[in-house]
C-alpha cells in the first residue's frame, strides 16, 4: 500500500487529535466507566474521520480504503482500546450498512449528522442468547401498518448507553423462526422512542472506557420506512458490514501491538539489573524481534487485504483470517509485555495491564476465534456432508 502525501496529512491530523483530546483523558475515562462521546465525536467529524468512504453528498470524504487504513492505525495509538473501539463503531460497524443500502432520506436524517460527530451510533446484533451465532437472534418486528413494533432485548452494545440511534438487526418475516438466516432486517431504531430502555450498563474486565450496554425493546413502534435497504435482507447486509468491523479492528489492534512493543522495548532500555540494562539480555532481544516479526507479516497480510478490499474483491477470507490471527497475536504481544514488566505489569498503575486486559476481547467480539475457524472451514470446503 502505497502512501501519498495526503495521506500523511491526515495521519498528522489524526495524530495531533488523539495526542491532544484522547489520551491525556484516558485514565480519568477508564475510571469514569465512559468517555464523553457527544463531546469527543464532533472533534473527529471536523477532521473528516467518521466518513471517510462515504458519499460526500452526506458529509463523507469520498475516500478509498487507504484513509481508513491510516485512520486505525492512529486509533492504535490511543492508550485505551475502549475509546478506539467505540469511534470504530461509529465509523465502521453500525454504518457502513446505512451508507451502502439506506434510502436518501435515512441518510439525510441519521447518517449526515452522524458523520459530524452530532450523533452517536450503535450496531445492535448480539442478544443474550444470541452472540456469535446471529442466526439465533429472537427480537422481532411485526408489521403494524407503515410501522415496526418491535419486541426483544440486545445484549453487549457498544456506545449503548450514549447512542442517538441503533442499526438494529430484528426479525420480520414472521415464519421466521430463530436459527434461519432469511427473514431478518436491518433498521434504524431511535433510542428516543418510547419503549427504548438501556437496562444496564455492562461492567467488564477492559475496554473499561467503553459504555456497553444491555437494551430493552418493549413495544418500540418505528416507521417500516427506517428499514435499511429490501426487507428481510439484513442477514446478507449484516454480513457484509461484519467484514468492515472484522478488518477495521484488526488494523486497530496490529497498530496497537507495535505500540506495546515499542513501549516495552523503551522500558527494557530503561530498567538496570544485575548492572546493565534488561533488554541486554538476549533472549529478551530475541522475543521482542520475534513479535516484531510476527506484527511485521500480519500487518503486511492486513495491507494485502486492504488493496483487495479498494479493488472490489470480496475480503470475507481475508477479513476472517485476519480477526482469527490478530486476536492471538495481540494475546501473545500482552502476555509479553506483562512478563517482561516483571511486577510492575501486574500492577494497575502502568499501562501495560490495561493492555493486558483490553486485549482479550479481541478474539471475542465481533466473532469470536472459533467462529472464525468454522468460516474458514466451510471456505476450504470442510465439514460439509
Amino acid at each position: 500500500m502505497e502512501f501519498t502525501e495526503e495521506h500523511e496529512q491526515f495521519r498528522k491530523s489524526l495524530r495531533r487529535l488523539v495526542d491532544e483530546e484522547i489520551n491525556p483523558h484516558v485514565d480519568a475515562w477508564e475510571d469514569a466507566g465512559i468517555f464523553p462521546a457527544h463531546e469527543l465525536f464532533p472533534k473527529l467529524g471536523e477532521i473528516g474521520a467518521l466518513g471517510l468512504e462515504y458519499d460526500p453528498a452526506y458529509g463523507g470524504g469520498g475516500a478509498d480504503h487507504s484513509f481508513t487504513y491510516v485512520l486505525a492505525q492512529e486509533l492504535g495509538r490511543v492508550n485505551c482500546a475502549g475509546v478506539a473501539m467505540a469511534i470504530a463503531v461509529e465509523t465502521s460497524m453500525a454504518t457502513p450498512a446505512l451508507a451502502r443500502y439506506g434510502s436518501h432520506e435515512l441518510k439525510s436524517t441519521y447518517l449526515e449528522p452522524t458523520l459530524r460527530g452530532e450523533m452517536v451510533c450503535s450496531i445492535a446484533v448480539s442478544e443474550p442468547d444470541a452472540g456469535s451465532d446471529v442466526a439465533g437472534i429472537r427480537t422481532r418486528a411485526v408489521r403494524d401498518g407503515d410501522d415496526w413494533v418491535i419486541n426483544g432485548r440486545k445484549m453487549w452494545i457498544t456506545n449503548g448507553t450514549q447512542a442517538d440511534w441503533l442499526c438494529l438487526l430484528a426479525r420480520t418475516d414472521p415464519d421466521a423462526q430463530p436459527g434461519d438466516y432469511h427473514g431478518m432486517s436491518l433498521i434504524v431504531v431511535p433510542t428516543s422512542t418510547p419503549g427504548f430502555s438501556v437496562g444496564r450498563k455492562i461492567e467488564k474486565m477492559g475496554n473499561r472506557s467503553s459504555d456497553t450496554a444491555e437494551i430493552v425493546l418493549d413495544n418500540v413502534r418505528v416507521p417500516v420506512t427506517n428499514t435499511i435497504g429490501e426487507p428481510d435482507r439484513g442477514f446478507q447486509q449484516q454480513m457484509a458490514q461484519f467484514q468492515d468491523e472484522r478488518l477495521v479492528g484488526a488494523y486497530i489492534a496490529v497498530a496497537g501491538a507495535r505500540k506495546a512493543l515499542d513501549r516495552t522495548k523503551e522500558y527494557l532500555q530503561q530498567r538496570v539489573a544485575f548492572g546493565k540494562p534488561l533488554l541486554a539480555n538476549q533472549h529478551l532481544q530475541y522475543r521482542l524481534a520475534e513479535l516484531y516479526a510476527d506484527v511485521d507479516t500480519l500487518d503486511g497480510f492486513l495491507q494485502y487485504a486492504a488493496d483487495r478490499f479498494i479493488a472490489g474483491h470480496d475480503v470475507t477470507r481475508e477479513a476472517t483470517v485476519a480477526k482469527l490471527k490478530v486476536g492471538r497475536l495481540v494475546r501473545e504481544v500482552a502476555d509479553t509485555c506483562v512478563q517482561f514488566h516483571g511486577g510492575m505489569g501486574y500492577a494497575e498503575e502502568m499501562w501495560v495491564a490495561r493492555y493486558f486486559r483490553d486485549a482479550r476481547l479481541v478474539s471475542i467480539g465481533g466473532g469470536a476465534d472459533e467462529v472464525m475457524l468454522r468460516v474458514i472451514t466451510m471456505l476450504e470446503g470442510m465439514g460439509k456432508k
